[in-house]
């Protein structure tokens, strides 16, 4: 639930309250609006009534949640979440792009790729040290020699590093590293690690499920949120469906209605929903149209002999094109917003 308090409310007021959540043995969460102060209540799950806190001193009112997510949910923070990476922001309007391999396998190819992708306007680099494979004979990364080759990428170009956390116990190392810790499709709902990363207080890209709801996906953020860590990317990658023509379904649907849903930050990540160069570009396309907040792309100078996924990354000429008609497409919209409200 929401306790709304009184805009006259005064600092003892608003404690009491606190207090009083605490006694019950709910966990409070402070909103610092505008013109008045907004405390979430979140429990275990048991009915809490709003007696309990509406006559209160300084309480104007309280608000049931409905969602079973809580501190995700539009009903808790209805204005957007804007999340920094770097020197750039994520949800204020401006599509942030990501960009790199799916895995760092040599000095040379990220220092390549990191320097393409920031020549290109990318934000951020992507690259995987540690990789969860479907087989256990394929590459699994070079481990924290890639974390080292990817803090030199970041040295070399300036961009913030994403990269993607499989165990609980490697979140303190990758965090050492990288300012956004990615929980991949696999792990959405390993909870020990989603706490984790939670308890990190780094920015944490979550994707979705090749097999999760948009309702389980928000439930795995919830676990992040719990544990107050509030920057949480929330990234859609394809489900998997009875279609084989590409590696997994793109829920292009699922961006505008996780906005309505969730005041976090979405972006797109048309690689791993296609699974083929080919399609890659048209899909980012399509999801900033739908009103994503970015894009994470993989880029490589050398698909063909790519240790993995090379079959679905960008050279980065094909890249560098991509960013301009991403960005031409943000622009685009922006205009159109403006010319049906001048007032803007």
């Amino acid at each position: 639930m929401m306790i709304i308090m009184k805009t006259t409310a005064t600092k003892a007021e608003v404690r009491h309250v606190l207090q009083r959540v605490k006694d019950l043995n709910l966990h409070p969460h402070r909103i610092a609006g505008s013109e008045r102060n907004v405390i979430g209540v979140v429990g275990d799950g048991r009915p809490v009534e709003p007696t309990a806190f509406i006559r209160l001193p300084g309480v104007a009112s309280v608000i049931p949640i409905s969602k079973p997510y809580k501190l995700a949910s539009r009903e808790f923070y209805p204005e957007n979440t804007l999340i920094p990476i770097g020197e750039h922001v994520v949800g204020n309007g401006t599509p942030i792009i990501i960009g790199g391999p799916c895995a760092v396998e040599s000095r040379e190819q990220i220092l390549e790729v990191a320097q393409s992708i920031k020549a290109a306007g990318a934000h951020a680099l992507r690259g995987g040290a540690f990789k969860p494979r479907t087989s256990p004979y394929s590459f699994q990364g070079m481990g924290e020699e890639g974390l080292k080759l990817l803090a030199e990428a970041r040295d070399l170009t300036g961009l913030p590093i994403v990269t993607e956390v499989t165990s609980p116990e490697l979140v303190p190392l990758v965090a050492d590293y990288a300012e956004v810790l990615q929980i991949g499709a696999r792990n959405m709902q390993n909870y020990a690690l989603l706490k984790a990363a939670g308890i990190s207080n780094r920015t944490v890209l979550l994707k979705r499920g090749m097999s999760a709801t948009i309702n389980d996906l928000l439930m795995a953020a919830e676990y992040i949120l719990s544990k107050g860590n509030q920057n949480v990317i929330l990234c859609e990658r394809g489900i998997r469906t009875f279609e084989t023509a590409t590696r997994n379904t793109t829920d292009i649907n699922a961006i505008p209605v996780l906005q309505a849903l969730t005041h976090l930050p979405v972006i797109l990540d048309p690689s791993h929903s296609t699974g083929h160069w080919e399609y890659v570009s048209a899909l980012a396309r399509s999801g900033i149209a739908a009103g994503a907040d970015g894009i994470i792309v993989e880029v490589h100078p050398d698909p063909a002999n790519a240790l993995s996924d090379g079959e679905q990354s960008l050279k980065p000429k094909r890249f560098t094109t991509l960013v301009k008609q991403v960005n031409a497409i943000a622009d685009a919209l922006k205009m159109a917003e403006i010319s049906t409200n001048p007032l803007q």
